[in-house]
């Protein structure tokens, strides 16, 4: 392990230096150089994690942690001695600085998945059958594609609601008729900031208990935020909802989550400030009064000059013939589709969607939109400014706002003899159970 520390060492080192740069390279090419350069041997290298692992418990070392960055080291090399043969499906990427603070230099090397049917492949060879379901799978048809499976049955199912829970509005336009998008040209416009904090200080203002709203990335929330408080409308907002804002810290953004469950328990009402692709929105359920709303501040796409991204789509354009924009396109609302979904957790649940940015509007854009939450999307919902879709909210809320009629509640929950009816009868002994496959399913979330 000492050869393979001091050889990736060198490597740091003329990645970083004035005759380095950015990098790529194969899993064979990087390990045919370490093999050179350390006199060691492939096969060996495949077993270092485990065999470190091994060690680590005979020993009976008690911090573990204190071993983190060797375990890293050895789980770095296993899988490139892995992988090495055969079709390149990772990439090492390796960068002069992967650093975030201005001014810094912190090489690294990168070793990149370019193929996510690895992580599944083990499922459909140990499994006849496989049931792929989710309230995000949309558009359902490129999984197979990138999964590399046959389906045998493959569907987006509707949301079975006794009532319109959800309303999705699609904002295009401020309250003064411009434009709002977080396009990379109309970010830093002050009129689209202005724009944006006005449709939340509004939204908040009309919408009780609690609001979460998404951002694009951590660098434009606190762009927008600097802003924001610059112009005063931080102010304003703190006069209708307590405002929390996610961090990269999972301590601080934890104890946030905490202060705002509090804030709306107590009626105070609060706003939360997070990130797609962060952790408030791939795990943390704003059920009932934790969030009426979900407002999402543009497209979340992917960081297109990111050198591990490039790999990848050059990798599944060149394998796969999927295309870049579409693949960005997918990968970029099924992320919204994650952040809005938050918001609806229950059949008796209900709750605001609002997709503020002018590019929703597009069919191409819009239509890539799960189907339970495209059935609620009428035309009256499309296009809107920000006057117009606080009438709207209004309308909903007043609606929403009614008492639950139980009937129709049981109308659209299954009793236990209509289940007894679907569930089909278990094959005899002599009978064919078939040969099994895939079946992918997209559900809304409510149903799970």
């Amino acid at each position: 392990m000492k050869k393979v520390v001091e050889h990736l060492k060198a490597r740091l080192r003329s990645v970083a230096g004035p005759n380095g740069g950015v990098r790529s390279e194969t899993p064979l090419a990087f390990l045919h150089r370490m093999t050179n350069g350390t006199s060691l041997e492939a096969k060996p290298l495949r077993f270092a994690y485990s065999r470190l692992s091994s060690l680590l418990r005979t020993l009976q070392v008690s911090n573990l942690d204190d071993f983190n960055a060797l375990t890293d080291v050895a789980d770095f090399a296993s899988l490139l001695a892995t992988y090495s043969e055969g079709i390149a499906k990772f990439a090492v990427v390796m960068e002069p600085n992967g650093s975030n603070i201005p001014g810094a230099t912190d090489p690294v090397i990168q070793l990149a998945c370019l193929d996510s049917s690895l992580a599944i492949a083990p499922l459909f060879k140990r499994f006849g059958s496989v049931v792929i379901t989710s309230g995000t799978l949309s558009p359902i048809d490129l999984y197979p594609k990138l999964l590399q499976f046959e389906p045998c049955v493959s569907e987006s199912l509707s949301m079975s609601t006794f009532r319109p829970c959800i309303r999705p509005l699609v904002i295009t336009r401020g309250s003064d008729q411009l434009n709002v998008s977080t396009r990379y040209e109309d970010r830093g416009d002050m009129g689209v900031i202005r724009n944006y904090g006005a449709m939340l200080v509004e939204l908040c203002s009309s919408i009780p208990d609690g609001v979460v709203a998404f951002f694009t990335s951590y660098s434009y929330m606190e762009s927008l935020i600097s802003e924001w408080d610059a112009l005063g409308i931080l102010r304003e907002l703190t006069k209708s909802k307590l405002v929390f804002i996610e961090t990269k810290d999972v301590v601080e953004t934890t104890l946030a989550l905490d202060n705002y469950r509090r804030a709306c328990d107590c009626g105070r009402g609060a706003v939360f400030l997070s990130v797609a692709r962060g952790k408030v929105s791939e795990g943390i359920n704003f059920d009932r009064h934790y969030g009426r709303a979900v407002i999402m501040f543009g497209i979340p796409f992917q960081y297109t000059l990111s050198h591990r991204l490039r790999a990848r789509l050059e990798y599944l354009q060149t394998h796969y013939q999927i295309r870049e924009q579409d693949f960005l396109n997918f990968d970029a609302l099924r992320q919204a589709s994650q952040c809005v979904g938050r918001v609806i957790r229950s059949k008796t649940d209900y709750g605001l969607m609002i997709f503020a940015d002018s590019r929703y509007n597009r069919y191409d854009k819009r239509s890539k939109l799960p189907k339970w939450i495209l059935q609620f999307m009428n035309d009256a919902y499309l296009n809107l400014s920000t006057d117009m879709a606080i009438a709207h909210v209004k309308q909903f809320l007043r609606l929403m706002g009614q008492p639950i009629d139980q009937e129709a509640l049981q109308s659209v929950l299954l009793t236990l003899e209509e289940v007894q009816k679907l569930n089909p009868a278990p094959a005899q002994p002599n009978e064919s159970a078939g040969d099994g496959g895939a079946m992918i399913v997209e559900s809304a979330p409510s149903s799970n």
